[in-house]
């Protein structure tokens, strides 16, 4: 059995919570590229993630929480279930658009 000190757990889960949100921001904002300012599905693609993405954080704070005594247990999972939600909800419409794209690809000229 190998055993890991706390501090250096501690500190790997930080610098992997940072290196997510360093890779989460966008270089071009999804919603200005689109144009318009009507609801049209760049927009909603952009909201959707960054609706997931602040689950992600959420439940990353509640787990520093936990981790440093200051979250309750439940309130911990509920985050974490939430965004566990959130992702597989995203993963299932990205899916779906593979899924669309392939069919259109299919189909005859």
């Amino acid at each position: 059995m190998v055993t890991t000190p706390f501090n250096a757990a501690t500190a790997a889960y930080g610098n992997a919570s940072r290196l997510i949100n360093q890779a989460a921001k966008p270089t071009t904002d999804l919603s200005a590229a689109a144009g318009g300012s009507g609801n049209n599905f760049a927009s909603m693609l952009a909201q959707q993630v960054q609706g997931v993405m602040d689950a992600g954080k959420a439940s990353d704070a509640m787990a520093l929480d936990m981790v440093n005594g200051k979250a309750n247990v439940v309130d911990m999972v509920t985050a974490l279930s939430q965004t566990e939600l959130a992702i597989e909800s995203m993963v299932t419409v990205r899916d779906r658009v593979i899924s669309a794209y392939e069919e259109i690809m299919r189909m005859p000229i």
